[in-house]
Formats: structure tokens, sequence, C-alpha cells
């Protein structure tokens, strides 16, 4: 049996809703942030030494890091969907976004929220954090112009992966700044895969922007 080893208010909450796209039976355990310094229980690193999620468990297997993780579910348990054909241009396009999401995209925006509990001592960092995330925001609210979903025609692990960018930048007051990541974000919110893995995973500060 697969198991998510589940942080309330983290990326993991991806990988349930990745799980339920795809019906794919999987077993919860749950670990609870810290109330004060928001960061995850020492359990998580009888998981995995980094201590962090998502981590998940597969006959005697531990994988951490979403990509890997969404690259292995999808692999393993998707049965060709939500993801293009190995090979094809499509899946050359939708494994750069896959690994964009958190090698690129999420470090202006965890500055941002790190840097913002500096006060005064961060304003030299300000101007070039936020550079990046106009950078980067602006990158992916063009190639989503138009369209629905980041590859191809359908719903892809790319989006999934990539999701959180947009919840984070929701919850950052900052979605009507780019009307195409807005739509993306509402429409991947109003599946009811991902309705059913907020059921699933708890409260979630990130959902329903």
């Amino acid at each position: 049996m697969l198991v998510v080893h589940h942080l309330n208010d983290s990326r993991s909450q991806r990988i349930l809703w990745l799980l339920e796209e795809l019906g794919v039976p999987y077993e919860l355990k749950r670990y609870q942030r810290d109330a004060v310094t928001r960061l995850a229980p020492p359990e998580l690193t009888a998981i995995h030494p980094l201590g962090k999620s998502p981590v998940i468990t597969e006959d005697g297997r531990t994988v951490h890091e979403s990509g890997a993780i969404i690259d292995y579910i999808i692999r393993r348990h998707g049965g060709g969907r939500l993801a293009p054909a190995l090979g094809s241009d499509a899946y050359e396009t939708y494994n750069q976004w896959l690994h964009y999401a958190e090698g690129s995209a999420m470090l202006p925006l965890m500055l941002f929220m790190y840097t913002g509990r500096l006060g005064e001592a961060a304003a030299p960092l300000k101007p070039r954090i936020e550079s990046e995330i106009a950078n980067h925001l602006g990158f992916v609210d063009a190639a989503l112009t138009g369209r629905d979903w980041l590859v191809g025609e359908g719903l892809t692990g790319a989006d999934i992966n990539l999701s959180f960018i947009g919840e984070v930048t929701g919850a950052f007051g900052r979605l009507d700044q780019y009307p195409a990541i807005k739509a993306w974000v509402k429409r991947f919110q109003a599946r009811p895969a991902y309705k059913k893995a907020l059921e699933v995973g708890g409260a979630y500060a990130y959902g329903a922007m």
C-alpha cells in the first residue's frame, strides 16, 4: 500500500490530489506543524532524515521531493494518464514544467515569506526578490494565456506540481495581476478530485482562492 506522510498546510496536499485524480488507493499518515514555529514535527525524520513533507513510502521504498513523487506515482500507477507519452515532444515540455515548479519558481516566493519576518532588515533584498517574483509569475502567466493547462489539452502532473505556486500567489494577494494564473487556479480547484483531496487532507490554508 502506498503511504502518504502528510503535513498540514504543505505541498503534500498536491500529492493527495494526484492520487485522487488517478483513483489510486493509499494510506494517509498525518503530521501537524508546530503552532508557533510552523515547523514539521520531529516524527517526520523517522521517515526521511530531512524531516520534510511530502514523503511517500511503498513496498520498502521511500520517495521524497514533490517532482520525484509525482513522476513515480504517474509512472507506476498512472496507466498512461496525466503525462504525455515518453519520448514525445510534449513529454519534454511536460518534464521541464514538472521540475520548474520547485527548481526555479518556488525560490523567490519562499524568500518573500522568510524575509517578511525580518522587517526593515530585509529591505536591501526586497527589490531583487520582487523582480524575481514578477519574472517567474509573468512567465507562467504568459504560458497559460489562451490555454487551460500547461501541456496539451488536459491536466497533467506538471499542473499539479505547479499548483502550489498559483495557490501561494493567491495567498499573497497577487492573483489579480496574473489573470491567466488566476483562471487556472480556479479551474483546478473546481475539479472533484481536488475537492476530495481537501476533504481527506484536512484544513489547508491555500485552498479555495
